[in-house]
């Protein structure tokens, strides 16, 4: 088992700490979850609305089937990946890249949904910040950017007290709730008799309204996603996060749909579903506007679960050569910046182009996540199969049956979302899938070439010539003359001079000097640097030795300077890699005072 101490171990969560780095996606999902049931309910009339206890019942019982499979995701695949992971080991890399893809597409939707989902409820508590709510999406987004870039461990914390003031609020919501008849007096609301039903619900609007209420189990799988994020033994903290966040959530679910029924609360324009049963439960004082103000916060920092899970699953990807191997690189808090700050710039952008809308993004939510729910469940009743543990065949039911809802979910979402905005994810995922596909077969091509994996030839020493790009006589000449030196080969110092002074005065400069190395001067037709340059690595005496250019750049102290610097140098770098065959390299000469 590997441990970690100092800077890292801080770096990492405890168990309650991963329930507001990776969990508030799925508990906040609370606030639009069962609103999403009842307005495919509503569809039916009334009567209809009762509907949401038995849905709500199956949706919990999918949730337990989900904890219990990430659970084994957690314990078979430690390293994170969720159902990526599972998939690249049992289904094989076409399924993989599609959960990958699937993942990613819902990473980005979280954080868009979460964030534009919470100016909204702030906008419903001050209608005049309407105007800003795409302003508003993008400082909150900026925030939680900063916070992430500081190391997961930071936000955890400072997400822990909003969570646990958002959870116990609900349950104080439901409690009260059940200790009632009728709504609290002050709660404006005022008792309609429901009719009861029969066999009124057609079986096609139930699955409708299923499909649509498990948008509250998004972000379930965040944790397994995310395993090495917790402290050692992190495995087990993750697993026992899981259970905890199953536990949360389950509750609530069942509480609210308990209480919508009771209170007979449906849909309204003006008004979502939880702040109408936190009005009732316990009426429009102090702790409904405490509840109404946690459930603003909590669903904008709900995209904390992508900031958390995204980045883990860029840096696999990475690894697996499917992304630049850029997002492999971590930190030293750890953190891996360029995906905390590439999942910004893209759920950026997705605002921007909904106007921080929620009902634009809805369609196109969950759709992602449950094809990696499904995925996930295949591939453990192959795993299941193949290691064939004790009670393998009860796991592998259980997972199969899970993997049958998912999978149904899937299908009744793509059906009914798809000319609502699902054809955008029916779109994005396969073009993100492609992209995969190119990235790795470059990635191939470069190893096939550079011959990684086979034992080359014995290396052999070749005698280099060495070219050291000079302008004037100084003490930055003679230390890249000595570098040029130090490395034993042959040396020439070239220099392009526009002028037959400058020349002169260089060449007088240099016999003066007497370096012990041959200077060669060239002398353009043109004002360009590179043209000459080409044309001398070109000639008879050059082109078939084996060249080495030497640049040298002064470094000044201070950033701002090097805005004052001759850029000479990069140009004529840039132009010897694009178009020749010889090493280049661009050595500082720091400056000491400025």
């Amino acid at each position: 088992m590997n441990t970690v101490t100092g800077d890292a171990a801080r770096s990492q969560i405890t168990s309650i700490e991963g329930i507001p780095a990776l969990s508030l996606d799925a508990i906040s999902s609370v606030a639009y979850g069962p609103e999403a049931m009842l307005v495919v309910l509503a569809t039916a009339g009334a009567g209809a609305l009762a509907k949401i206890e038995p849905i709500t019942i199956a949706i919990v019982v999918l949730l337990i089937i989900l904890v219990f499979s990430y659970r084994q995701v957690i314990e078979a695949y430690p390293d994170g990946g969720g159902c990526y992971a599972v998939s690249k080991a049992n289904l094989g890399p076409h399924a993989s890249r599609l959960a990958a893809a699937s993942l990613v597409v819902d990473y980005i939707l979280t954080v868009a949904v979460s964030i534009s989902a919470g100016v909204a409820a702030l906008v419903s508590a001050f209608p005049g910040l309407a105007p800003d709510s795409l302003v508003l999406s993008l400082v909150i987004l900026v925030v939680l950017t900063a916070l992430n870039l500081r190391g997961i461990a930071t936000s955890a914390r400072t997400f822990l007290l909003p969570t646990a003031v958002f959870i116990a609020g609900i349950y104080v919501v439901i409690v009260a709730g059940l200790l009632r008849s009728h709504p609290a007096a002050n709660s404006g609301m005022h008792e309609v008799v429901i009719p009861k039903v029969a066999g009124t619900v057609g079986v096609l609007l139930l699955l409708k309204a299923f499909a649509a209420g498990c948008s509250a189990l998004t972000g379930v799988e965040a944790i397994a996603n995310d395993v090495p994020a917790f402290r050692a033994p992190s495995a087990r903290r993750a697993m026992r996060t899981e259970v905890i966040l199953g536990a949360i959530l389950g509750t609530m679910l069942l509480g609210l749909a308990v209480l919508t029924v009771r209170f007979h609360i449906g849909p309204a324009a003006n008004q979502t579903v939880l702040s109408q049963i936190t009005g009732a439960s316990v009426g429009r004082g102090p702790i409904y506007f405490v509840v109404d103000l946690s459930t603003t916060v909590i669903l904008a920092l709900a995209a904390n679960t992508s900031f958390g899970g995204f980045p883990v699953l860029a840096s696999l990807l990475a690894r697996d050569n499917l992304v630049p191997h850029v997002f492999g690189i971590r930190a030293d808090r750890p953190v891996y910046r360029y995906g905390v700050v590439v999942l910004a710039v893209l759920a950026a952008l997705l605002l921007i182009a909904v106007n921080a809308n929620t009902n634009s993004l809805i369609p196109l939510f969950a759709i992602g996540v449950f094809i990696g729910f499904t995925l996930s469940q295949i591939g453990l009743v192959r795993h299941w199969h193949q290691q064939k543990p004790k009670h393998w065949w009860a796991r592998a039911g259980l997972n199969g049956i899970g993997a049958a809802m998912t999978a149904v979910a899937t299908v009744i979402f793509l059906v009914t979302k798809f000319a609502g905005g699902a054809w955008v994810v029916v779109i994005a995922i396969p073009t993100l899938i492609l992209l995969f596909s190119r990235i790795v077969k470059y990635y191939n091509d470069v190893a096939a070439e550079l011959g990684m994996g086979a034992v080359p030839e014995t290396p052999r020493a070749h005698e280099e010539l060495i070219l050291v790009t000079v302008t004037a006589v100084s003490r930055m000449t003679e230390a890249i003359l000595g570098t040029a030196l130090s490395l034993g080969h042959e040396v020439v110092a070239v220099s392009v001079l526009f002028d037959d002074e400058r020349a002169a005065s260089l060449r007088s400069e240099w016999d003066r000097w007497n370096p012990g190395v041959r200077l060669v001067i060239l002398r353009p037709h043109s004002r360009s640097v590179a043209a000459p340059m080409l044309d001398y690595l070109g000639s008879t005496e050059i082109r078939d030795r084996q060249v080495m250019v030497l640049i040298p750049e002064v470094e000044p102290r201070k950033w701002r300077h090097r805005l004052l610097q001759n850029q000479r140098g990069i140009v004529l770098a840039n132009v010897l890699r694009r178009r020749t065959n010889v090493n280049v390299a661009r050595v500082p000469y720091r400056l000491t005072q400025d």
